[in-house]
């Protein structure tokens, strides 16, 4: 509960602004562009939930399931897109489908069109803003969806075909309500982080919340009426994860049988092997291939001059501030959840729901709810060190990376708790029964017994944590140290300097450095998943 509340804090002060007295600015924005807002927030979660639930879904039970040609490359090619900021891919939308952009540009060569001739899809739209974004996030749903395909027991399938049913009542009827939790936990953070996102739906001229709260800020001078903007998004964000819990009712899915009965992969050959090779292309091409490609493009010509500067040392920056933010974000998952797992009252399961919501809020916001509190603790210490030993202390919290990262855990500790929470749901309750039936207590059933079962979603919550920090902008940009700069601050700063070049550099750095991790946890989630390939079975 101490771990909880402090995480919560900051969402606590930004809700409390709801109660603030603010009428000619909330008139305003209710008069002129609060509909537009709302209409184009519903929308856009409509559209991405939508399309990204149903490829990230797809391509998690072909990947899990079956062999097809180059299934081993799209194991870990289809999280390729999670590397890629959001901001950056429509950057790259916007330059490659613009009038004078390559695409339109050679279509114009080829069939000899003029302007007026011939129709194109309008990127800088509510209809681009959903291409752009589920293309980007659906991983998010493919990464936990594939380690529960992963992670189901060969017994339920075999039993299935036994019973005559073919593969898709497979998926239908078995594997899906058993990944159910994953998939639905992969969709509300899917969604959380389209519906706070600001870089792309700003650049491609979408009205959302999450734009209407900068604009609100900045323009109207009213931190007040952005921070009760950003209270109404998180509570359409509450809503929709109450509506899913309220949709499960009472319903729980574990595995009963256990996971040591190896699963056996099915080989797709002929056309149904090159469908779903297809199929799987799909999302890396428009996710990964053609954006990245061309941010390749354009940074070609700087790489001599970055290698020069100040490069390393925001590399540096920003890989220290992702590995610390992972390890103590997993760290805290595990203890909130296998607390709840041991007991949990009506106020742990309200504080932990409120833990998860930041996630939904701008980086920007969440930065500003940090900051009231820190400012409040820094002023009260310095002011007690002055009056008891005549000593200044300064500014202790708000003035370090201590500020940096706690904005970083609010922010990101959905994303571990979405997924550790998944996993510990499928272990069915009678494993600790059991254990504590030998006398295990809740530490060696932790250690021996949970863990080794629980590694996927760790490692999955870990790789989430650390790519999105490397990606992160607006809370990074209020509350770092004096010059201390990350890849995705100097990214900002040198595309607003008009500096596409350069800026194009540090967003392919980031897009790399977070392939590493990636990568590398993809293959521990191939392994923790107990199952292998047909070949492998029948050699015994």
């Amino acid at each position: 509960m101490l771990l909880a509340g402090i995480l919560c804090l900051p969402t606590v002060v930004i809700f409390s602004h709801l109660f603030i007295p603010m009428e000619e600015v909330w008139r305003h924005l209710v008069d002129t562009v609060l509909v537009r807002y709302i209409t184009n927030t519903v929308f856009l979660a409509l559209g991405v939930g939508l399309i990204g639930l149903t490829v990230g879904t797809l391509t998690g039970w072909l990947s899990a399931n079956f062999e097809f040609p180059g299934q081993r490359l799209f194991h870990w090619a289809l999280l390729l897109p999670l590397a890629v900021p959001t901001y950056a891919t429509a950057f790259s939308y916007g330059g490659l489908c613009e009038f004078s952009g390559p695409i339109q540009t050679t279509l114009r060569d080829i069939f000899d069109w003029n302007k007026g001739d011939y129709w194109f899809p309008e990127m800088r739209s509510i209809g681009g803003a959903i291409f752009v974004m589920s293309f980007v996030l659906y991983p998010y749903v493919y990464l936990l969806g594939r380690t529960a395909f992963v992670g189901q027991a060969r017994n339920y399938d075999e039993s299935a075909r036994v019973l005559g049913r073919s593969s898709e009542g497979i998926l239908k009827d078995i594997s899906f309500p058993l990944a159910r939790p994953s998939l639905i936990a992969g969709l509300a953070l899917m969604l959380m982080e389209a519906l706070s996102d600001f870089g792309a739906v700003q650049y491609l001229a979408v009205d959302t919340f999450t734009t209407g709260v900068y604009r609100t800020w900045f323009a109207l001078g009213s931190p007040e009426g952005a921070a009760r903007l950003a209270s109404m998004l998180l509570l359409i964000i509450f809503l929709i994860l109450l509506v899913e819990h309220r949709s499960r009712g009472q319903a729980k899915y574990y595995q009963v049988t256990g996971r040591s009965h190896l699963k056996e992969k099915v080989a797709l050959a002929g056309l149904k092997g090159i469908i779903a090779t297809f199929i799987c292309s799909i999302p890396v091409f428009f996710g990964f291939i053609l954006p990245t490609g061309y941010l390749l493009f354009l940074s070609f010509p700087a790489w001599e001059i970055m290698v020069v500067g100040s490069f390393f040392e925001h590399l540096l920056n920003s890989f220290s501030l992702a590995t610390l933010t992972s390890f103590l974000a997993m760290t805290f998952a595990l203890f909130l959840i296998y607390s709840s797992r041991l007991g949990a009252g009506p106020l742990n399961t309200m504080l932990y729901r409120i833990v998860s919501l930041g996630y939904g809020f701008p980086g920007s916001v969440i930065a500003i709810g940090v900051l009231i509190p820190m400012a409040w603790l820094d002023y009260r210490i310095d002011d007690f060190m002055r009056n008891a030993f005549g000593i200044s202390t300064g500014l202790i919290f708000t003035g370090g990376i201590v500020v940096v990262v706690f904005a970083y855990l609010v922010r990101f500790m959905a994303l571990g708790l979405h997924s550790l929470q998944s996993s510990m749901e499928s272990l069915t309750p009678n494993l600790d029964a059991a254990a504590q039936t030998l006398g295990a207590n809740w530490r060696r059933r932790l250690s021996m017994v949970h863990m080794p079962l629980i590694t996927g979603g760790l490692l999955t919550g870990a790789l989430l944590v650390f790519v999105d920090v490397m990606k992160e902008l607006p809370a990074t940009l209020i509350l770092r140290p004096f010059n201390y700069d990350t890849l995705a601050v100097k990214a900002y700063e040198l595309a607003s300097d008009e500096a596409l070049a350069a800026a194009s550099c540090y967003a392919v750095t980031i897009v790399v450095v977070g392939l590493i991790p990636i990568i590398l946890i993809s293959r521990s989630v191939e392994t923790s998943g107990s199952y292998v390939t047909k070949a492998r079975y029948e050699d015994g």
